[in-house]
Order: C-alpha cells, then sequence, then structure tokens
C-alpha cells in the first residue's frame, strides 16, 4: 500500500520532527493536566506505577490493604506485563537483543528490612521481578546477573521458557533484515551527529517504508500490525515497569523490571536492575523509580538521588525536577542532544505525598506521559514535564522538508 510523506510523518516518523521547545517548568507545572501530581498528597495505602501497570493495581491494592507485604504488592503489579506476551516490554514477549534473545533485568527493595536483590541479563526467565526477589530471600548477595542468575532461578524452582514470542520474533526478523544497529556514537559522544542515517527526502522514505511494508509482509508479519513494527526498526523502544507500593503502617518497597532496549548489544545493562538508578527504597524516606533512557538515569542515579533530596527536605516533585536537570546538565542544556532524551520518573514519600515527572510531556505529542495511582481510587495521572513538547526518537533521522 502506497504510504504518502504525510501518513509517515503522522505515524512511523511521528517522533522525528522536531516540536517547540520550552527551557522552564513553570509552565508545564501551571497546566490544568498536571495538578494532580504536582500538589496531591495521597491516603494510605498508596501504590504507583508507570502507566503499563494500570490494569493490575486492583488486585495488588487489595492485597495490600488486606496486610499485605509492600513488596508482594509491588511485585503483584509488574507481574501483570510480565505475563502478558502482548507487553513488548518487560518478560515474555519483550523485544529481543540483537541476536534475537529475550534479555531481562530486574531489581527489588523491601523497606522493612532494608534489603534489596537485583538479577541482569537473564534469559529463558519470565518473572526477574520474582527472581531478584528471590536473590533477596534466598543468598548472601545483592545481584547475580547472566547464566548465573538463570541457574540460581531454576535451583529455586523457577522454569526456563522460550519468551521470544512470534510477532516479536518476526518484529526482529525484520530488524536484522533491514540492517538497523546500535553501533556507533551515543548521544554523549562529540561525533553523535555521525548517528544521523536513513533517507533524507521525502521520496526517499517512501521508497523505505515500501521496501520494508514488502519485507514485513515475506516475514508474515500482519498488515495491521507492519507500520507499528517498521517504527520498531527505525527507533528502537525502550520498555520498562516500575512501582512502589506504601501501607498503612507506613512501610514501602519498590521494584523495577525490563526487558531493556530493542536490538540491543547482547550484555547491555541499563538502569532497571542498578540499585539507586532505575529503583530506590529508603524505609525512612521513600521510593522512587525510573523508565526511559537507561543510560542518561545512570549517569545521575536518578532513583537515589531523587530519595536523597526527599530526605534533605524536598517535596517529591522538586526531587524529581532536580534529576531530571542533573540530565539536562550533562548535555550542558543542549537541546539538539537533549531531544532524543527522556526519562520517566516515579517518586513515593513515605507520608504518601507522591508526583510523577518526566523530562518531556511525551514520546508523542498526542501520548503524554503517565502514572498509575491506586489510593481506594485507581486513575492515570499526566506527569508534570521539564520541556514542553514530546521527545524525539532516537537514533536521528534526517528529514528534509
Amino acid at each position: 500500500m502506497p504510504i504518502s510523506r504525510r501518513d509517515f510523518l503522522t505515524s512511523a516518523l511521528a517522533g522525528s520532527v522536531a516540536v517547540g521547545l520550552s527551557t522552564g517548568t513553570q509552565a508545564a507545572q501551571d497546566s490544568p493536566g498536571n495538578k494532580n501530581t504536582a500538589k496531591h498528597a495521597a491516603k494510605l495505602p498508596i501504590i504507583i506505577s508507570a502507566a503499563n501497570g494500570y490494569n493490575y493495581l486492583d488486585q495488588a491494592y487489595a492485597f495490600l490493604s488486606s496486610g499485605g507485604d509492600t513488596l508482594d504488592a509491588a511485585l503483584k503489579v509488574v507481574q501483570g506485563p510480565e505475563n502478558d506476551p502482548n507487553d513488548e516490554s518487560v518478560g515474555l514477549g519483550g523485544h529481543p537483543n540483537e541476536e534475537g534473545v529475550v534479555e531481562l533485568d530486574a531489581c527489588c527493595m523491601h523497606g522493612p528490612t532494608r534489603t534489596a536483590g537485583s538479577v541482569a541479563g537473564v534469559h529463558n526467565i519470565k518473572n526477574v521481578s520474582l527472581l531478584s526477589n528471590t536473590v533477596r530471600l534466598h543468598t548472601g548477595h545483592v545481584m547475580l546477573v547472566g547464566e548465573g542468575a538463570a541457574r540460581f532461578g531454576v535451583a529455586q524452582g523457577f522454569q526456563r521458557e522460550n519468551l521470544l514470542t512470534e510477532r516479536s520474533r518476526k518484529e526482529w526478523l525484520l530488524w536484522k533484515e533491514t540492517h538497523s544497529d546500535w553501533w556507533g556514537p551515543g548521544l554523549d559522544s562529540p561525533d553523535w551527529r555521525r548517528r544521523f542515517s536513513g533517507a533524507t527526502t521525502a521520496d526517499e522514505w517512501e521508497q523505505r517504508i515500501r521496501r520494508m511494508e514488502q519485507i514485513a509482509a515475506d516475514i508474515g508479519i500482519p498488515p495491521e500490525l507492519r507500520m507499528e513494527a517498521i517504527r520498531y526498526v527505525i527507533f528502537p523502544p525502550t520498555g520498562t515497569i516500575h512501582c512502589s507500593a506504601l501501607s498503612e503502617k507506613a512501610e514501602i518497597s519498590g521494584c523495577t523490571t525490563t526487558s531493556g532496549l530493542a536490538w540491543k548489544i547482547p550484555g547491555r545493562v541499563g538502569d532497571s536492575p542498578i540499585i539507586g538508578a532505575g529503583c530506590y527504597t529508603d524505609q525512612n524516606v521513600g521510593s522512587a523509580g525510573a523508565t526511559g533512557n537507561g543510560e542518561e538515569n545512570l549517569k545521575v542515579a536518578g532513583a537515589h538521588t531523587i530519595v536523597e533530596n526527599m530526605r534533605h527536605g524536598m517535596s517529591p516533585l522538586d526531587a524529581g525536577m532536580d534529576a531530571l536537570k542533573r540530565i539536562v546538565r550533562n548535555y550542558n542544556g543542549d537541546k539538539d542532544r537533549l531531544q532524543f532524551v527522556d526519562m520517566v520518573y516515579y517518586i513515593l514519600r513515605k507520608d504518601g505525598a507522591y508526583a510523577g515527572v518526566s523530562l518531556w510531556e511525551g514520546y508523542e505529542t498526542n501520548k503524554p506521559h503517565q502514572i498509575a495511582v491506586h489510593d481506594g481510587t485507581r486513575r492515570l495521572e499526566k506527569t508534570v514535564n521539564l520541556f514542553a513538547g514530546a521527545s524525539q526518537s532516537w537514533p536521528p533521522v534526517r528529514m528534509v522538508r
């Protein structure tokens, strides 16, 4: 089916054309859609999570309300996407690495006992969130990686299984056929502009998309899924879920789980399994977690930074905004590069106050970043964003208009 330049720009390239940018937070904080996360202090108990945990909050909240452990409640939320083959960001059906292997990471922290567990680079075990908790409970270690983590899991009763679904496999095949990769300079390299690639005119884009559509058809990707698969090839997605839970007794825990960056170099580990980056919980203060560009969050130890900010008196909102500004400082405020970075922080203080903050409004203009909340009422709330507009997908693509 022919695709026009306009159709392409509004679908596969929706995130590649720069939008107007704003440097301050005031406009974002004044937005009506942001008032809840900016100012609302919740009742106890409360659970917050990334938006992909929304459908699993009711069961977890009922468990927590009946006296269940905070970490067990958080794990109930993140297991939902891990078990869902249609959620390609975590667990079963997650996007694989460049060799076609689903490679999973997770960590958890239990506030009441001040203990933690983590696993990274795990193959063939679906619920790595539970595996990280098993490391916490049944070893004298905090972090296990790779085949060692998987063997430990099997010894503890976890089942090995193929996590690559047919849908994810075909998307990976399309990626392989079109010869994309994660080799080359990153955003923090002086040579980052060398990552600009691909067609430079509307006609060239149309030819490229038609070719990719034909390859997708040959692979067997259904027509209704082809444009989404093509977008995943051109702009490899990230995918993660974080959840924090706070009980009526003011006990708090958190966990984060992910399949990581699509088509990543085997062995790549992002922020999700790193205590202090993808997740951090302190029983005296609160809990925080992250989704987005893991490499950027690693460099600012985002979750730990946020909790320490709250320890020193910052509100959840201000604590999260400070962490975002540290990412901005790493690029000296250079928006030519920052437009390709995005980060969402989920923040819960011990008294029930919470916030969801993001570097940009969303990955797409019409899909804002959201935080899922349950404090007796389940809902989604828009994050408070540092910059106006949508972030752009990486790697960058030059488009002549």
